[in-house]
């Protein structure tokens, strides 16, 4: 069992940057593949980025790569998402999750998911 906790959310301009993180807790976060995940109003969620427990990360949405990145620090038990050139239509709400798969490529093959953190890019 993992719980998620994510936070770094907010207000930004277009152009701008920001951060987020998940802090998770248990001892095995590190055996854990992670994922992070958006959704916006009136759209389906979207499938952002994934790194595996050795660092191996995966971006499945074409519109992110190149400005996302992801990471994760396995001592401090957090993953991180780092979102630059930000455009008004990466608006949503970005939820992080956890998947006891390898290689986790399905949102269905995450059993564990954070509360979410609003992040809003203003135009």
């Amino acid at each position: 069992q993992v719980q998620l906790v994510e936070s770094g959310g907010g207000l930004v301009q277009a152009a701008g940057s920001l951060r987020l993180s998940c802090a998770a807790s248990g001892r095995t976060f590190s055996t854990y593949t992670m994922g992070w995940f958006r959704q916006a109003p009136g759209k389906e969620g979207e499938f952002v980025a994934a790194i595996t427990w050795s660092g191996r990360s995966t971006f499945p949405l074409d519109s992110v790569k190149g400005r996302f990145t992801i990471s994760r620090d396995n001592a401090k038990n957090t993953v991180y998402l780092q979102l630059n050139s930000l455009k008004p239509e990466d608006t949503a709400v970005y939820y992080c999750a956890a998947s006891e798969t390898l290689i986790a490529a399905r949102r269905g093959e995450y059993e564990y998911w954070g509360q979410g953190t609003q992040e809003t890019v203003s135009s």
